[in-house]
């Protein structure tokens, strides 16, 4: 997958990825809207989540796996600390 993320990024550039991802995002949020609303199936959802999940790859690969990993740890962490915090 590498070769295809540093081809994009030689093809259309940093900047042009970085709005591909926005983009990418607000179609999964409006497809999840409108999956609550019954006006799509979960397919349409599947869908855009597969697009996001590419250009993840491509950011996470553009700013680093160990980078990202690293945050992801972190985030997990907190999150699990905040599931065993009693209320």
């Amino acid at each position: 997958m590498e070769h295809i993320y540093k081809a994009t990024l030689e093809k259309w550039g940093t900047e042009a990825q970085y709005d591909q991802a926005v983009e990418e995002c607000a179609e999964l949020i409006a497809a999840l809207k409108h999956f609550r609303r019954g006006k799509i199936d979960r397919q349409a959802v599947i869908d855009e989540l597969a697009d996001v999940t590419l250009m993840l790859g491509q950011l996470t690969w553009m700013f680093g796996q160990e980078q990202v990993d690293a945050a992801v740890a972190a985030k997990l962490e907190k999150l699990e600390n905040l599931l065993n915090t009693t209320d």
